[in-house]
């Protein structure tokens, strides 16, 4: 019998990875909305991958109970929309469904089975998951963690436009090597994906988050790309100061960094012209994901007691400005634990 996977958020990442499972024989069905959907009822998904296009003709709906228990949900929304969905949700969760968010920032399960020592294991992030409403409804225990690399965008209703990149690493929150992660990563290779199995998932969460916490709002607020930003000394600067706080803070918690900060900026400025995603989301109206790449750090900084000036000042800049814009909505929960 195929795997049953429901991609909940059928967007570019989404519908990327429900058309490549597919590839990989899995059952997959898909959760979108508005013309997306219709599209994708009326035509199929169409991924386009060079010069090719492939259409799926997947089952896709705005209902999840249309589907019934699934063994992967794989979450393709913004890190803010998981809350939204935890009673939708519920219709797809059998015993044994692993849970996998493929979002930006820090995870929501983030500190289950973590082993930091440091008083924040096995409890929830305020900033990411708001009174442990995720944490408690879907359960940290079937979650798989994952870093997502691929770049693709959505270039009409229906059409899914892959850009670059092609893996996605998975991790057990707990280190350990399951079944469950290996049925997971063997399909997504059977379907043309890079997908290693990660002992320490959280090393790459951090290294990403690298790149977010600070490229992103300098790009966000100035308009400059990256290439500029590393060129310009005083953004240098500023993306220096704000990763350094990051990594002290990371390094608290155990995590291993296997780049030097002057590595991961060099890196990032031979990236002629690109557009980081919350530049792209503030160009396209769309709610921006400032608590996953930027708040939850600085939380986690306070209950530390590790300063983080540099992202405390860009990230209040920030979520003023997406204010402003309407693409952000203030928690005073986390605006607390963020001063």
């Amino acid at each position: 019998m195929a795997v049953k996977i429901c991609v909940y958020g059928a967007g570019a990442i989404g519908g990327y990875l429900a058309a490549r499972l597919h590839d990989a024989g899995a059952d997959v069905s898909l959760i979108a909305r508005g013309p997306h959907l219709a599209a994708i009822q009326n035509s199929g998904l169409k991924l386009k991958m060079g010069e090719e296009t492939h259409v799926y003709n997947l089952k896709a709906s705005n209902i999840p109970s249309d589907f019934g228990k699934q063994d992967y949900i794989i979450i393709a929304l913004k890190a803010h929309g998981i809350t939204q969905i935890t009673e939708e949700i519920e219709p797809l969760l059998g015993t044994n469904t692993a849970v996998v968010s493929a979002v930006n920032g820090l995870p929501w399960w983030y500190f289950f089975k973590a082993n930091t020592n440091t008083g924040l294991d096995d409890k929830f992030l305020q900033s990411v998951d708001p009174d442990g409403k995720i944490w408690n409804s879907i359960g940290a225990e079937r979650a798989i963690g994952c870093v997502v690399y691929p770049a693709c965008e959505i270039s009409k209703p229906g059409t899914i436009t892959h850009i670059e990149g092609e893996r996605i690493s998975l991790g057990e929150p707990s280190g350990e090597m399951t079944e469950r992660m290996k049925i997971l990563s063997e399909l997504m290779i059977k379907g043309g994906i890079k997908a290693p199995q990660k002992k320490r998932i959280r090393d790459e969460i951090w290294i990403k988050l690298w790149g977010n916490c600070s490229f992103n709002p300098v790009s966000a607020l100035t308009g400059a790309s990256l290439d500029k930003i590393a060129e310009d000394p005083s953004t240098r600067q500023l993306v220096k100061d704000i990763m350094q706080e990051c990594k002290a803070i990371g390094e608290t918690l155990s995590v291993r960094f296997a780049v030097s900060i002057e590595d991961r900026i060099n890196g990032a400025g031979k990236i002629i012209g690109h557009k980081p995603s919350t530049r792209q989301d503030i160009e396209m109206k769309r709610p921006l994901e400032i608590d996953p790449i930027m708040s939850a750090i600085i939380e986690i900084g306070n209950k530390l007691k590790i300063p983080t000036p540099m992202l405390k000042h860009i990230n209040s800049i920030l979520k003023l400005k997406a204010d402003y814009l309407g693409l952000y909505n203030r928690n005073e929960l986390i605006e607390k634990l963020t001063i």
